[in-house]
């Protein structure tokens, strides 16, 4: 109920105006600085854009907002279930992340201001989704490349999504929220030359009164609940220097019982305690008319406990000699430090033209154990990468580049090229072309036990046409895959898995044709194999389905001040493997899960409770319901030791609710709240 609250309040959040719009100065200009030539990724009329989704004021009309994103009906206030509305991404219930054709949810990576945010989520808790840990309108752009990204970006296999963050806050403004299970509060305060900005925001929430009105399936012992606190500081240095340094503290914890598949009166209990820090620092300036310097720091800690046990009904632990039983009493506490320095140097050219280079550096180190052994990881990753703008013809624009990687933990070098062209047919149209070449590391789970691993690789090779007009977007994309040197299971790991993905999907977005409503429509077809971790051959992977459609409607009704929010999500059934270690991995089971069929909706009325105050409020009531029709969810299968039995992954509970109030104070938030709602 809590992420569903927290929806409410994010949207209120003082960085709205920011995050939909260009920062202003204090006579509500836009800075003539280098933010907007830097960041520009058109060259004439020729906008490079294969495999992309840009969310910012410079594709506004064309694509989505932060807004448009997180007002889509069932996000749960969290940007990656948001961007499930888009063409490409699976509809995964039961786990948090992005799965992007054909990727797992690691695959896809999260950056913020050009440097790497490790881990954007809460620690992962069995068949329950985990929300983000990073309010998402601190970001003015949000760029999510399904395919075919930049250069100035790696160890992402599948899929990047770029975060930039707003520079200052259009006004001072403070903001309070008070629910049974959430409780918050913020500010941001903006110097009076308007140069610099301070925020500062808390949040609190404890799920543990709702789960008890609304009954679960596990039989939660602790939490969930979860704490945050974060702060900013913003200062211009110069006429065209910015310097922001963001950092957010976060603390959950969560435990719960659920029937153990093995036996039938014993339970497995499993409980997850995380802490999280982390830090970023950027600072961008220019250097004449030619030259722009972007430079980054980033730092995180992260520490997560986790305890599985099986008790009786008495909640006693049960501890067994024999399998299965005695591998379920388990546990493992591991600390992570990573740090990044990063700089990129960009020399303009006549002609819209560019060339970016640049460098950076990652430094991994875990350290902990995993039951009674110690693990102990350091990872020294370097990168340099070139990328150039490129005016073709008249109509044709190219970025191409390259990346070149060293990770001193497997001792591999790696260079990727990457090249995508834009040939724009009409004033409305537009043909675009991606290739590139995508390194990653394995998870550290197998590296903890195997340092001969290799570098995973992926191939993208993408083609789309889009037209834009008269405030409607088209856009047909296809591409393929290849990926080499995935980890398997034998039951040592190796590099030797593979696989492809390949699929069309369709975006059609229309703002005109209906009077304040604002819908689209996606449709993903994906034909995808890994031979990977513990398949025996090449099978379709548990989170893939082969058809996907969603549907987002926003309607808004000025008369009322009252806006209706109704998202249907669609997808065809996800294949479910049990799959068990005999001379080798077999294959003992197999099906398709029925199809994933969910309707979500969302109200919202807004009000002014203190018209007449000097600091007039901008206040509002919501209300939701996520899978409306109450359908029955089944995202794969549990099997038993033996094969004996299975038990569904489904849904805690069929439906989720919320309800709440919400109040800022400072900033009229009314008109665009109804302007970007639609």
């Amino acid at each position: 109920m809590a992420k569903y609250i927290r929806w409410i309040f994010l949207t209120m959040l003082p960085t709205i105006v920011n995050a939909q719009g260009l920062p202003k100065d204090s006579a509500g200009k836009v800075p003539q600085d280098t933010v907007l030539r830097g960041t520009s990724r058109s060259l004439k009329q020729v906008t490079v854009s294969a495999g992309a989704f840009e969310a910012s004021d410079k594709a506004k009309g064309a694509s989505l907002t932060p807004m448009d994103a997180l007002t889509v009906a069932g996000n749960n206030g969290d940007l990656s279930q948001a961007l499930r509305s888009l063409p490409g991404v699976q509809q995964i219930g039961e786990q948090e992340g992005l799965f992007v054709r054909g990727g797992t949810s690691d695959e896809t990576k999260q950056f913020i201001d050009g440097t790497l945010f490790k881990y954007p989520n809460y620690p992962a808790v069995p068949g329950i989704p985990q929300g983000a840990r990073i309010n998402p309108f601190l970001f003015k752009g949000i760029l999510f490349s399904s395919g075919g990204y930049s250069a100035l970006y790696g160890q992402a296999m599948s899929s990047a999504l770029i975060l930039e963050s707003v520079d200052l806050p259009e006004k001072s403004s403070a903001s309070l929220y008070l629910f049974p299970s959430n409780q918050g509060a913020g500010l941001q305060h903006l110097a009076k030359d308007n140069r610099s900005s301070y925020g500062l925001g808390f949040n609190y929430s404890n799920q543990s009164l709702y789960n008890s009105l609304v009954p679960h399936i596990p039989d939660y012992f602790l939490g969930p609940a979860y704490v945050e606190g974060n702060a900013n500081f913003r200062i211009k240095t110069g006429r065209t220097g910015m310097l922001k340094v963001y950092t957010v503290w976060s603390h959950s914890a969560v435990g719960m019982y659920n029937p153990d598949i093995d036996s039938a009166g014993l339970r497995s209990g499993y409980q997850v305690k995380g802490d999280n820090f982390y830090t970023n620092l950027s600072y961008r300036n220019s250097f004449g008319e030619h030259w722009k310097m972007e430079t980054g720091l980033a730092y995180s800690y992260n520490k997560m406990n986790t305890i599985r046990s099986l008790v009786d009904e008495a909640k006693n632990m049960v501890v067994l000699p024999e399998l299965p039983f005695l591998a379920k009493n388990a546990s493992s506490n591991i600390g992570s430090d990573f740090a990044q320095a990063r700089v990129v140097f960009t020399r303009f050219l006549p002609g819209a033209q560019a060339i970016r280079f640049g460098a950076e550096h990652f430094y991994t180190k875990d350290k902990g154990y995993t039951n009674d052994s110690a693990i102990a990881l350091t990872d020294q990753l370097s990168a340099a990468f070139a990328e150039g703008d490129i005016y073709i013809a008249r109509n044709v624009a190219a970025k191409a580049g390259f990346r070149l990687e060293h990770t001193s933990l497997l001792k591999q070098w790696s260079l990727a090229p990457r090249l995508s062209i834009g040939w724009r047919l009409s004033e409305e149209s537009q043909l675009n072309l991606a290739y590139g070449i995508f390194y990653q590391e394995p998870l550290n789970d197998f590296l903890y036990h195997n340092r001969t691993l290799s570098l995973s690789q992926a191939a993208h090779y993408v083609l789309n046409y889009t037209r834009r007009a008269h405030n409607r977007f088209f856009r047909v994309e296809a591409y393929y895959k290849t990926y080499d040197h995935l980890v398997r299971l034998l039951p040592q790991s190796v590099s030797n898995g593979n696989g492809y993905a390949k699929g069309v999907e369709l975006f059609f977005r229309d703002k005109k044709t209906f009077k304040n409503m604002d819908y689209w429509v996606t449709y993903t077809f994906l034909d995808t194999k890994r031979g990977y971790l513990n398949f025996p051959m090449e099978l379709k992977p548990g989170f893939a389905s082969p058809h996907t459609m969603t549907i987002a409607v926003k309607k808004f009704f000025p008369d009322i001040s009252t806006g209706v929010n109704v998202s249907y999500a669609l997808a065809a059934g996800r294949p479910y493997y049990d799959i068990r270690f005999n001379n080798g991995w077999q294959l003992y089971d197999q099906g398709t899960t029925k199809p994933y069929s969910v309707v979500n909706l969302h109200l919202s009325h807004l009000v002014s409770l203190f018209p007449k105050w000097k600091h007039k409020d901008f206040s509002g009531f919501a209300l939701g319901v996520n899978n409306l029709l109450g359908t029955k969810q089944v995202f794969g299968y549990n099997y038993s030791y033996n094969g004996q039995h299975r038990v569904p992954i489904m849904l805690p509970s069929s439906r989720t609710y919320f309800v709440g109030f919400f109040m800022t104070l400072g900033i009229d938030r009314t008109d665009d709240f109804i302007n970007n709602n639609l």
